[in-house]
């Protein structure tokens, strides 16, 4: 009897502390904001060291600005501004390439994600007792950063190319931060993207159908009036068209606080639908 005592309390112990232990990773919500902080640097250090390990992809960052700037200038600047008003044309131009970079490169991170997930790389992630939420992050802070060199670059080619800034250094700043705000946004649409489909290729494909006319019909290569009326009003209704206008009236002067405005909300909101469908899909993905 004693041994039969003995020994049912201590089973029940066992099996009642076994699914606290395996739950505790799971637990998500019980991560303070210090140790959340803490495992996005820590992942943020992991993705940095893999950048590092392959120099190859900082490719696109260091020669797709050099390569949009002389092509789109000396291509289409004389045309639009007129043949020997190349310089005209980089102040409009440059601007407006700082919203391309965001989009061009939040493409990257939904492959990446779909890439890792393929590695079971993600999978590890998955198994540790860290916020799901830091994981994506991790990705677009370091993203972020890729982007501010590509903008780095580009404002280097432009300045080159005679950009002036008919405003101030921290109007500069502005119009780069407020291009890394929407750019973010961007990212959780790509990174959403990413855990959704089946391959990489799949989200590159899809991605190009969503970037090709955001990018094209936008204010970004040339003014929206001297395009058809329906366009016009496509124009005026895409988030990009809105960032390079705010882009450019920081850089060259002009009014600023309507596109600003409408930038700021499709950031908040875009940021606000897919963040949290993203991180359910990260955790629910097989």
């Amino acid at each position: 009897m004693s041994t039969v005592t003995t020994t049912k309390p201590s089973t029940a112990g066992a099996s009642a502390a076994a699914p606290k232990a395996s739950a505790a990773p799971v637990g998500e919500g019980r991560i303070g904001l210090r140790a959340n902080l803490r495992h996005i640097g820590a992942l943020v250090r992991r993705n940095a060291l893999q950048i590092k390990q392959d120099p190859e992809s900082m490719f696109d960052v260091l020669f797709m600005p050099i390569i949009f700037t002389l092509l789109f200038v000396f291509v289409f600047g004389g045309a639009i501004s007129g043949k020997g008003q190349q310089e005209a044309y980089v102040n409009y131009v440059v601007p407006g390439l700082m919203a391309m970079m965001g989009m061009n490169i939040a493409m990257g991170v939904g492959t990446g994600v779909n890439d890792d997930f393929k590695k079971g790389v993600m999978d590890r992630f998955r198994s540790m007792p860290i916020a799901r939420s830091s994981v994506l992050i991790a990705k677009i802070v370091v993203e972020l950063g890729r982007m501010m060199v590509a903008i780095a670059i580009l404002l280097t080619v432009g300045f080159m190319l005679g950009l002036s800034i008919k405003t101030s250094v921290f109007d500069l700043l502005l119009s780069i931060g407020l291009s890394a705000v929407f750019g973010a946004s961007l990212m959780w649409i790509f990174i959403l993207l990413g855990l959704t489909m089946k391959t990489a290729q799949a989200v590159q494909g899809m991605a190009m159908l969503v970037l090709m006319p955001l990018q094209f019909g936008s204010s970004i290569f040339a003014p929206p009036s001297t395009m058809p009326g329906w366009l016009q009003t496509f124009t005026d209704y895409n988030p990009l068209s809105n960032l390079a206008d705010a882009a450019r009236g920081l850089i060259n002067g002009g009014a600023v606080a309507h596109p600003v405005t409408v930038t700021l909300i499709w950031s908040v909101a875009i940021t606000a639908v897919t963040m949290p469908l993203a991180v359910r899909k990260f955790r629910q993905k097989t």
